[in-house]
């Protein structure tokens, strides 16, 4: 099935959402999916994923994310965003500008969009 590029980018938005709600049954994601973050496996398939966005103490840190600026170039859907953390050390937090490419091919077997595999890049930075 041929999927339009706002499915697909839907799809990338349903993770980014997760990551702040903690909420992650609904995310589209690929049985064999896998996450790298800065060259290093953070995600191992779809099960693991969805357990360290709803319980990993990596992602409860996280508390909001801002809108996502979204880029498509073939299979590739690149989301540009920032990750705001929770805990603050006089008024002052770590947060993260991501830079996230996900894999959703627009032709695939299921009903709806998948997210097949994740990479992501973060740049930390302070803010109060």
């Amino acid at each position: 099935m041929a999927f339009s590029d706002a499915d697909r980018i839907a799809a990338a938005q349903a993770y980014i959402d997760s990551l702040s709600s903690h909420r992650a049954a609904e995310v589209p994601l690929h049985p064999d999916c896998k996450r790298i973050e800065i060259g290093i496996k953070t995600g191992r398939n779809a099960d693991h994923l969805r357990r360290s966005l709803e319980r990993g103490p990596q992602f409860k840190l996280i508390e909001a994310t801002t809108a996502p600026q979204y880029s498509i170039d073939g299979d590739n859907v690149r989301a540009r965003f920032d990750v705001l953390t929770k805990p603050r050390l006089a008024g002052w937090r770590v947060c993260s500008h991501v830079d996230e490419t996900f894999v959703v091919p627009a032709d695939d077997s299921s009903e709806s969009p998948r997210i097949h595999h994740i990479n992501a890049k973060l740049v930390p930075f302070v803010r109060r």
